[in-house]
């Protein structure tokens, strides 16, 4: 048996477009003060209940939440009512193909230290389908 990596070629699979994002829980009395100061950065905000690349948004927030929750073991029982939200970066953040510049990190990591006891997160992103923001809506 002789697979296409044996010949030395590659796989015709390709990887589902995604974009870098990090999953934050959020205190419900400063997400929208989070999310205009994220903007200003050009950092986009995602409610996961209402994302539209959820089909069910409710029930992977609930998942998203209780996943976060459940792995902490107690130590964010305090966000058990929290918005689970989905943070991903503009456009002005990347060069072409090249990798997303650590400064986009810090920018996100400072940005969310400052609203620390009304988010929990775990430092590192993660992958999630495009989330297109209608072009006559950025400007």
């Amino acid at each position: 048996m002789t697979s296409a990596y044996a010949k030395g070629e590659r796989s015709d699979m390709q990887r589902v477009p995604h974009v870098n994002a990090a999953t934050v829980l959020v205190d419900p009395a400063v997400l929208r003060d989070l999310e205009v100061h994220l903007m200003t950065q050009d950092l986009q905000l995602w409610p996961v209940a209402t994302a539209p690349i959820c089909t069910d948004g409710p029930r992977t927030a609930f998942q998203i939440r209780r996943r976060l929750l459940t792995a902490r073991r107690g130590e964010w029982d305090d966000a058990a009512s929290w918005v689970p939200v989905w943070i991903a970066f503009g456009e002005s953040w990347y060069v072409g193909a090249e990798p997303l510049p650590w400064t986009a990190h810090q920018a996100l990591y400072l940005t969310l230290d400052r609203y620390a006891g009304h988010v929990h997160y775990k430092r590192g992103l993660g992958g999630i389908p495009r989330l297109d923001v209608p072009r006559d809506l950025v400007s």
